[in-house]
């Protein structure tokens, strides 16, 4: 009796063992599936941070598809954007806008239509934001998307101000525009062996040196400041139109005339216009 009462008491250990092991075994697969589940959430888009000059607003999602019909809308559109960051990063207006221009097709290529990336920047390690598949040096590239251009600016700054290659640009000066178009090539940032002599010719042709000037006595800080209200104070320059004024601030033209009295669309170089920028985010 002893012998046999011995026997179903091992018998038991053994049968709690086997199913403790098989609980054990299914808890782990679990979180197995919850890991795989948070894998195929979408990434979030990179935070921009303030840069003690301007920031940009956070990104809602909704992608902003942008029609550009000219060269000169172009540069109408990006000169102020490009100014700021020049100001924010010591990255030459000129140069930003000449890459613009010839990595984007002038505004028009189907890369920079499809996912506002107007400087043809790869996705490379690291990046969490969206991407597209572009056919480049190789076929089936996978490049950024970002919602807004005004991101791809931001980013392109980031891109060549952060990476130790294109160290030695930041040594030059911001006027020296042959040298820093000389210099991107030479640091690999693009394989066309005249990509140096396109980026001078874009600079020369339409004049992108005079945006490397000083923007004006008001500053890329007091240029985008908005008060308690989301109203912002803008001083017409050179070259603006309303029509310019509001696709860079993303308002209407009636607007920006109902809000400033105007009956007619004339603008004054120094003129002081009130505006509420329609925010990427809400």
């Amino acid at each position: 009796m002893i012998k046999k009462g011995v026997f179903f008491i091992i018998l038991g250990v053994l049968l709690i063992g086997c199913k403790a092991k098989k609980r054990t075994t299914y808890a782990k697969k679990k979180s197995t599936e919850k890991v795989t589940s948070r894998a195929k959430t979408k990434p979030k888009a990179p935070k921009y941070e303030d840069n003690g000059y301007y920031s940009l607003p956070e990104d809602n999602g909704a992608f902003v598809r942008f029609t550009i019909n000219s060269v000169d809308e172009y540069i109408e559109t990006f000169s102020e954007i490009a100014q700021m960051e020049m100001k924010a990063y010591g990255i030459p207006a000129s140069i930003t806008l000449a890459q613009g221009l010839l990595e984007s097709g002038l505004g028009k290529g189907a890369l920079a239509l499809k996912t506002n990336n107007h400087f043809g920047i790869k996705c490379h390690k690291g990046w969490e934001g969206d991407r597209d598949y572009h056919d480049d040096d190789e076929k089936g590239e996978c490049f950024r998307k970002y919602n807004h251009p005004m991101y791809s600016f931001r980013d392109h700054s980031i891109f060549l101000s952060s990476r130790s290659r294109y160290a030695s640009l930041f040594e030059l000066d911001t006027d020296d525009y042959k040298r820093w178009a000389k210099g991107l090539k030479q640091a690999g940032y693009a394989t066309d062996r005249k990509y140096p002599q396109k980026l001078i010719a874009l600079i020369e042709r339409h004049r992108l040196y005079d945006y490397d000037r000083p923007m004006g006595k008001r500053d890329a800080r007091e240029a985008s400041v908005e008060d308690a209200s989301g109203l912002m104070m803008y001083t017409v320059k050179q070259g603006d139109t309303l029509y310019s004024i509001s696709r860079r601030y993303r308002v209407s033209v009636a607007d920006l005339k109902e809000l400033n009295r105007m009956e007619g669309t004339t603008l004054s170089i120094g003129q002081e216009l009130t505006i509420r920028p329609s925010r990427v985010n809400k």
